[in-house]
């Protein structure tokens, strides 16, 4: 029973940092129909970010509760920035070319960023440990359970939640939907598909830094943490299926039981669990699970 505990909590902590990455890839996907690469850089960005908050913020001796806000803040504000260059820059520039051309385009600017990362920050790894430490642990039995990750938890729901609502509830959301079904149809009928993309990548942007700002305390903040990062949000993607919030969500929980049962139970095979997983659901479901109908165009 333990085991078997330590599995489902594992799972649900992995599976929120995942769903959390995931979910901003998902959204570009869905809109603009953009495999958009550079979406590790914004986590590997917001990493970085966090990690130079923490250290602006805890070294201070300011108070914990704005530490986590002000890492969250200054995380997805590199975000936004970088999503408005990205965008407004480059990607503009290639909508409607063939989908090789822009994943090679955005490719290349994955690779840039890098390079800008050492620039900014130089080679050496950082640490953001401060907001783990803060947050302290609660015993449950005989296992003990850090604060900040059921936080992690919490914030990965609260987002899914507020995500589903947005999209079903709010005008916004609704021009999105006309969007992502058939964006010809919605440009005749006077929506600015071009304001939407913009929207939709610096929201994705956003995600995927608040992504990176969330794990930082949890991990060592190092050159290459974007490119694991890209590999694990497109098989949770692939998994749920392109474009959809709760295929990302489901996708997430997927992959983070099936990767921590791998650990507590078979470590050799973490990594392979997790795109054997992708093969067996892609091999019934080719879309994912949760795919968008497509429109039948005549």
């Amino acid at each position: 029973m333990l085991t078997a505990f330590a599995i489902v909590t594992d799972g649900l902590v992995y599976a929120a940092y995942l769903f959390l990455v995931a979910v901003g890839l998902t959204l570009i996907f869905g809109v603009m129909k953009i495999l958009n690469v550079t979406h590790g850089s914004f986590y590997a960005f917001g990493a970085y970010g966090a990690a130079t908050a923490a250290g602006i913020w805890f070294d201070r001796g300011l108070p914990d509760a704005g530490g986590f806000l002000f890492m969250a803040l200054f995380a997805m504000a590199i975000g936004l920035l970088i999503g408005i260059i990205i965008e407004r820059g480059t990607l503009r520039f290639v909508y409607g070319r063939d989908e090789v051309v822009v994943v090679l385009v955005t490719y290349a600017i994955f690779l840039i960023l890098e390079d800008v990362i050492v620039l900014i920050w130089g080679p050496r790894s950082y640490a953001a440990y401060q907001p783990m430490v803060a947050a302290g642990s609660i015993d449950v039995g005989d296992l003990t359970l850090s604060i900040y990750d059921i936080g992690l938890v919490v914030l990965a729901g609260v987002v899914a939640a507020a995500g589903r609502w947005a999209l079903k509830y709010t005008r916004y959301g609704r021009l999105l939907t006309v969007v992502i079904f058939d964006r010809e149809t919605a440009a005749a009928y006077g929506i600015n598909v071009t304001v939407v993309y913009t929207v939709t990548f610096l929201i994705g942007a956003m995600l995927g830094a608040l992504g990176g700002a969330v794990m930082a305390p949890k991990i060592s903040v190092t050159l290459g943490i974007g490119v694991e990062v890209i590999v694990l949000a497109f098989a949770v993607v692939a998994i749920g299926g392109m474009g959809s919030v709760e295929g990302a969500l489901i996708g997430a929980l997927i992959v983070g039981i099936s990767r921590a049962a791998a650990v507590h139970l078979v470590p050799q095979l973490e990594l392979f669990v997790i795109y054997a997983v992708m093969a067996l659901v892609l091999g019934f479901r080719p879309y994912g699970l949760f795919s968008q109908v497509q429109p039948r165009k005549i």
